[in-house]
């Protein structure tokens, strides 16, 4: 089954295609949330919290983020932040301004929701940032690039630390093309498509996928995914997850694994403890 996400507001000003996280696709275990998002130059994502990871990937222009413990950084097309918040963290995600010629530009890129595994629930928060340059490319054949944002690919290999295994990888694929992906068996995972159409699965088992749609792996899939492209080129992401088969509570931008536990980290959040000590002195220069 291919399933279209549509456009939605979310925040200040932005739009967000939710993929993973609507009420088709409610979580995947792993994953609790991706959002292809675009941002204006008047909105943007002001002081909010979590406890979990957030991995922001950059399609088009800039955004800026910063962090109540003093964390600041800026990253552009092609450029990652994988954000292990942990125990907790608040912060701001903001466009960089930019010229008045360009005001109607909008931010562009992916935003994913990654739970942790309750070993790792409460760990120090903890930040990983690659450049476009730094983020390596695997070349399975003429006509296919694959950009390993994590995990790895056709012997390439990123140097994302995962908590909980992951597979992040961009495809940029010709037309008339074919390219396989191995997944291990303990993971599940899905394509979702940025741009024209790809084609998943063999001859007699193919389902088409248009742009903006996500496209989940059934489980008893093999463990090795063919994607074919046919008149047209087509752009998508593939990612994929370790099973961590633990129960999911989530409560807007917590999760934990009870409800209690949930409880719990909004006590942390009002009282400024285990974790959240800075968050009552503290405002973003982007929500000021």
């Amino acid at each position: 089954m291919s399933v279209l996400s549509r456009e939605q507001p979310e925040y200040v000003g932005v739009c967000v295609r939710r993929s993973i996280g609507r009420p088709e696709i409610r979580n995947l275990d792993f994953l609790l949330l991706l959002d292809e998002f675009s941002v204006p130059q008047n909105g943007g994502f002001p002081d909010h919290l979590h406890r979990f990871e957030t991995v922001t990937y950059m399609l088009e222009d800039q955004t800026q983020h910063e962090d109540f413990a003093g964390h600041k950084g800026t990253i552009g097309p092609g450029d990652l932040q994988w954000m292990t918040a942990g125990r907790g963290i608040v912060h701001s995600e903001m466009p960089v301004k930019l010229p008045r010629e360009q005001e109607d530009e909008r931010a562009h890129g992916l935003q994913l929701w990654i739970n942790l595994p309750k070993v790792h629930k409460m760990c120090e928060p903890q930040y990983q940032e690659l450049l476009d340059a730094q983020i390596p490319h695997a070349r399975s054949q003429d006509g296919v690039v694959i950009k390993v944002i994590a995990g790895d690919s056709h012997g390439v290999k990123s140097q994302i630390y995962t908590r909980t295994p992951t597979i992040f990888l961009e495809f940029k694929v010709d037309k008339n093309q074919t390219v396989t992906q191995t997944i291990p068996a303990t993971y599940n995972g899905f394509i979702y498509v940025l741009s024209d159409t790809a084609y998943i699965g063999g001859p007699n088992s193919e389902t088409e996928a248009k742009a903006h749609h996500t496209l989940i792996f059934s489980e008893d899939s093999t463990s090795t995914v063919g994607i074919q492209t046919k008149d047209e080129a087509a752009h998508f992401v593939l990612i994929a997850g370790e099973l961590l088969r633990e129960p999911v509570v989530q409560i807007r931008t917590f999760v934990m694994n009870t409800q209690e536990e949930v409880y719990e980290t909004y006590r942390d959040y009002r009282d400024g403890v285990n974790g959240f000590e800075r968050r009552r002195t503290w405002n973003s220069d982007g929500a000021k």
